[in-house]
């Protein structure tokens, strides 16, 4: 086995070594995305809104959005093309980043002088209506951070946050009909441990989750750019691969094990982490969610805070229950884990251009 392992890790570094030139590297990479995080222009059309619409985060980084372009009003579709099916059964992550969506796009018409209100219709598919109206530009510390914000999948530094600054995480992500919890106590925090490990142990042992995570994996910079989609995996450390390398990577090397070696790690170096939990299970609670959420994660980056999500326990439904009691709210259905610290950054992750996201 020593023989073989050896071998096997001789020839898949020749294979990496040879296609190197095919992969790109990270300043082309770099210099691909630039684009997509530039400043927003300012006076600022309806497609300069939409790209920093785009930045927000969500599933898989599939991207699940169309937007249509009315006068003063730009509705988000739901683009259920770009659904996952299998880690989101009931569209629930889909319509947390739609309302994340909304939120960049409020944020980024307001600070150009056409505020608004995002409203969801569920007459029109489960669609985001966006009208603004002329008014004076309010530019802001949360949408100063659009472009800046990312889900950065490393370990922190383990250093606390202040209640000052806690303060402020609640006052951005306060929303009608959602309600936040903040972890910040060890035993706790290890409580959620096991649940994130619970869950992610469940997901790796179904060969279909494993198979729709792969789908949705770019290996290397230039597989990253040409799609404009899914989840770089050198964005959470990992070396970048050939694209035909790297499914195989994976099943040797993302071992359950492994994984949840390095959530145990990545929560423990957290300062603390943050559940949102609606009032009730449905599309527009979703939305909002995804509102109070953003809001979180941009007030986290105005702070000089990084985030990551760590969703396991809302997306295994076995382990829904336990989590809400663990926040004192039984009956209810957790949404959305988010854990918070001090960290260094990551590349960003990619976005398709907003031509490709727009519908008429």
């Amino acid at each position: 086995m020593l023989i073989g392992g050896g071998a096997l890790a001789a020839v898949a570094g020749s294979a990496v070594y040879l296609a190197a030139s095919d992969m790109g590297n990270s300043s082309e990479y770099a210099k691909g995305i630039a684009p997509s995080r530039a400043p927003l222009a300012d006076p600022a059309i309806s497609r300069d809104l939409i790209r920093y619409a785009t930045l927000a985060p969500n599933g898989h980084n599939t991207q699940p959005w169309m937007f249509r372009v009315r006068d003063r009003r730009i509705d988000i579709l739901p683009d259920f093309s770009r659904r996952t099916p299998i880690v989101d059964p009931d569209d629930h992550h889909l319509f947390v980043s739609l309302g994340a969506a909304a939120e960049n796009l409020s944020l980024a018409s307001a600070a150009r002088g056409r505020p608004g209100t995002p409203r969801f219709d569920p007459a029109n598919g489960g669609s985001i209506v966006f009208i603004s109206e002329a008014g004076q530009a309010t530019p802001s510390a949360l949408f100063d951070a659009i472009p800046r914000r990312q889900s950065t999948r490393a370990e922190y530094d383990g250093r606390a946050v202040s209640p000052a600054d806690l303060n402020r995480l609640v006052e951005a992500a306060t929303m009608p009909g959602v309600s936040l919890i903040l972890l910040t106590d060890l035993p706790r925090i290890e409580r959620m441990r096991d649940f994130v490990v619970a869950g992610n142990s469940a997901q790796m042992a179904d060969p279909a989750f494993v198979r729709e995570l792969k789908s949705w994996l770019r290996f290397n910079p230039r597989q990253a750019l040409r799609n404009g989609d899914g989840l770089y995996s050198v964005t959470t450390g990992n070396p970048m691969l050939p694209d035909w390398l790297g499914p195989f990577a994976f099943d040797w090397l993302a071992t359950t094990h492994s994984q949840n070696d390095a959530y145990a790690r990545q929560i423990r170096s957290s300062s603390g982490i943050a559940v949102f939990l609606a009032e009730q299970a449905d599309s527009a609670h979703w939305v909002a969610v995804g509102q109070a959420c953003q809001r979180f994660a941009l007030q986290a980056t105005a702070l000089g805070l990084k985030h990551a999500f760590i969703n396991q326990p809302v997306e295994v439904a076995r382990l829904r229950p336990e989590l809400a009691a663990l926040m004192g709210m039984p009956g209810r259905r957790p949404d959305i884990v988010m854990r918070f610290g001090h960290g260094a950054p990551l590349p960003y992750s990619p976005r398709r251009p907003v031509a490709s996201v727009m519908t008429s």
